[in-house]
């Protein structure tokens, strides 16, 4: 299940929908969220039966809609569901998601956010006559995740709400609400907004939903909303620094910095002096490695999204954390596109970096390969983009090459789209 993120400081208060809707459904915890995946895509628990699995999906493809206007369209709160993680009440579950600073591992509620967005769009799309669906809905991306508490309680119920909130000819928006007990009151967490696409029985191209109808004023503005927000990531997609050049300002920053580590006392542009407080890009990476087991797939045997957004966090936190000197805290996660799936067997490997720096901020990114080893070639991923903020100040980071110049650009747009979102009203 794939994914693209933004993680924001400050949470207006989100409309929350179904909280008083008779029709919604309610799973007690995130295993029975799993386990009814499994039961719609007539996924098996055992590996060694996923070829078959697979065949017998295969014949599934005749059930697929030829319009979307064959489909019977929806309401919001026909795909409402609840669910509890009971982190309270169970100590056991606790220690998967408690980490060394007494709090909760982020990592682990994004994977959690991926298995309920996927399950949202099924209830979504599910047919009236109770069978397997012959949709392969997976997640295109995780548009933003803004969060309003720095801390999350291990020892707290946590509840997550959802719906879906605007959908195309073959994807859907979807909004997740993260909710924790206090003193018997559920408070606001985070809000998350997903994108999932809808493919057919073999994952192989693309397949209609059904289409959604608006009821009232509110539900009509997150309707619009989910129009911006497909607008919003077109725009920013023709501007990549892949695609066209900088900007006159962004050439005028990254020549000022050329400028600023030049040997003063030598007339060469080669010799290069690192200025007081600083520290060059190249010295600022970690790497890592995952065997991708069976253990980690999804119901569609491939790799599980979640649990490749949740390594490349963590290894952007240890990132974060070697380079600050001190224990950061996400501030925003962002632009994160899977380009294709992680098969059974890959060897993925991971590259972290910091590439723009400002004040108590640091902007790292994660780029990930797999490595087919009868071809001898990598392919590419993800790319994974995290804002962190630490608890003192951090150095600046210098680029070399044009290269590095052009992440640094890269970096510093993704912080200021970030701190935008936080300022916002």
């Amino acid at each position: 299940m794939f994914l693209t993120v933004r993680v924001r400081a400050v949470l207006k208060t989100p409309y929350v929908l179904g909280r008083s809707v008779a029709s919604g459904t309610s799973f007690p915890d995130m295993a029975e969220v799993r386990s009814r995946l499994r039961a719609i895509v007539g996924a098996s628990t055992n590996w060694s039966d996923h070829v078959q699995a697979m065949k017998e999906r295969r014949s599934l493809q005749s059930l697929l809609a030829k319009r979307q206007e064959d489909l019977p369209p929806r309401r919001m709160k026909d795909s409402y569901i609840e669910v509890v993680l009971p982190l309270g009440s169970q100590p056991e579950l606790r220690e998967k998601y408690l980490n060394v600073h007494n709090s909760v591992r982020f990592g682990r509620i994004l994977e959690d956010l991926d298995s309920l967005g996927v399950l949202i769009c099924y209830t979504h799309t599910k047919a009236e006559a109770p069978r397997t669906s012959p949709l392969s809905v997976v997640t295109a991306m995780v548009d933003k995740i803004d969060l309003c508490k720095k801390i999350i309680h291990p020892d707290c119920d946590i509840k997550f709400t959802g719906n879906v909130s605007w959908v195309g000819k073959t994807s859907m928006e979807v909004k997740m609400h993260m909710l924790q007990l206090h003193g018997g009151v559920y408070s606001p967490v985070l809000d998350a907004t997903f994108v999932m696409v809808a493919r057919d029985p073999e994952n192989k191209s693309p397949a209609f939903v059904n289409p959604l109808i608006p009821e009232g004023p509110e539900e009509e503005n997150l309707f619009r909303q989910g129009e911006m927000n497909k607008t919003r990531r077109v725009d920013f997609s023709t501007v990549s620094l892949l695609k066209m050049a900088p900007t006159a300002d962004e050439r005028t920053v990254v020549h000022d910095m050329f400028l600023s580590t030049l040997d003063t006392r030598t007339v060469s542009f080669r010799s290069r002096v690192l200025p007081t407080d600083s520290v060059w890009m190249e010295d600022a990476k970690l790497k890592g490695l995952e065997i991708c087991h069976p253990q980690e797939r999804n119901i569609f045997n491939r790799i599980f999204g979640g649990f490749l957004m949740r390594k490349a966090f963590e290894l952007g936190w240890a990132t974060a954390c070697t380079f600050g000197g001190s224990r950061p805290y996400v501030v925003a996660v962002d632009d994160i596109m899977f380009r294709k799936p992680v098969e059974i067997g890959s060897l993925l490997f991971l590259a972290s970096q910091v590439c723009y720096t400002e004040g108590t901020h640091i902007q790292v990114r994660v780029h990930t390969e797999v490595f087919d080893p009868q071809t001898r070639k990598n392919s590419t991923t993800n790319i994974f983009h995290f804002t962190f903020m630490s608890e003192n100040e951090v150095p600046q980071i210098i680029p070399k090459t044009y290269g590095e110049s052009m992440l640094y650009l890269d970096g510093k747009r993704h912080y200021n789209a970030a701190m935008k979102n936080a300022s916002a009203p």
